[in-house]
């Protein structure tokens, strides 16, 4: 039997309640810590070790492709800006669109770089686009974090290549998600599972999503995976069927194929088990309430929106 409970928007003071976490569960036995998120309002559906400081290799990309869409939307750059292409950005290792010193790329096509193959050098050739240097940018991001009320994340690289003192949490990992799906942009890089860079050249480039789900999970529309030997197999996914988004992350898996399995049975657990139903629309007159010993003594207490999981 699907669980029943209530989804609020505006009126949890006029509803009350609170979703039960589940505590006990097969759900990422293999997994180092786990958070499974409904995306709207951050609520937690299942959660393992969430808030244990892990490394977060490659889906510390989340932040910084949050930082790029933010400025974007701030006109602080655009989507078309040409970005010259450094020695440090194209020295870069580990996963890489294979840019050159001096090469101009899109923004555009860099975004593209970091969501779909996981670029190290685009998303270095990006930080020091909108900050000038890795460093600024990495202030940023820290920054952003404080802002975004994470406890038990400090980043020391936009790329997330092992570093001390670069840690972060599955519960933050989830936050960050939870921002980033704000910006729906995003999905039109994340949910690709294939494409072509500089197409029309002699260095046209295969990109392949390494986020498999994208592919054979209905409903996965991103969002980043990673991978070092010290951060294991680690993955943050988003889906979304009918009104429920769902953000599931796992962090040190043993092996690929065991973290997509994972997270394929946190997102079947989901939408196996809420839905969400709405009970009240944004034009929905609540009603009043009379107020003693006030000068108006009945209060319109207005609209609000509300809606029913079931």
């Amino acid at each position: 039997m699907k669980k029943v409970f209530v989804f609020f928007m505006m009126c949890m003071f006029f509803l009350g309640g609170k979703i039960d976490v589940l505590a006990s569960t097969n759900l990422a036995s293999n997994a180092k810590s786990a958070i499974l998120i409904e995306a709207t309002t951050g609520e937690i559906l299942f959660e393992k070790n969430s808030h244990e400081r892990r490394v977060p290799a490659s889906m510390t990309k989340m932040m910084s492709m949050l930082l790029i869409v933010e400025n974007i939307e701030k006109g602080v750059i655009s989507w078309d800006d040409m970005v010259t292409v450094s020695a440090n950005a194209s020295g870069m290792g580990g996963s890489q669109i294979l840019l050159e010193e001096n090469e101009q790329m899109s923004v555009r096509d860099l975004f593209k770089g970091i969501a779909v193959a996981s670029g190290n050098d685009a998303v270095v050739a990006m930080a020091e686009k909108i900050a000038g240097n890795v460093d600024m940018f990495v202030e940023m991001m820290n920054k952003r974090a404080r802002e975004l009320g994470l406890q038990d994340t400090n980043f020391k690289n936009p790329h997330g290549l092992d570093a001390a003192e670069h840690y972060s949490s599955a519960y933050d990992m989830a936050l960050i998600a939870k921002e980033l799906v704000k910006h729906e942009i995003v999905f039109e890089f994340t949910s690709i599972y294939e494409d072509y860079l500089r197409k029309d050249t002699d260095r046209k480039i295969w990109l392949v999503n390494t986020n498999k789900l994208v592919r054979f999970y209905a409903g996965v529309d991103g969002l980043k995976t990673g991978y070092t030997e010290e951060a294991g197999y680690c993955l943050t996914a988003t889906a979304k069927r009918d009104n429920l988004r769902v953000i599931a992350v796992v962090m040190g898996e043993e092996s690929s194929k065991t973290r997509n399995q994972e997270v394929t049975e946190m997102l079947d657990y989901a939408f196996a088990q809420y839905k969400v139903t709405q009970v009240l629309t944004k034009n929905s007159d609540i009603g009043s309430i009379n107020i003693s010993k006030a000068k108006k003594k009945k209060i319109e207490i207005g609209r609000a929106s509300c809606r029913e999981r079931v």
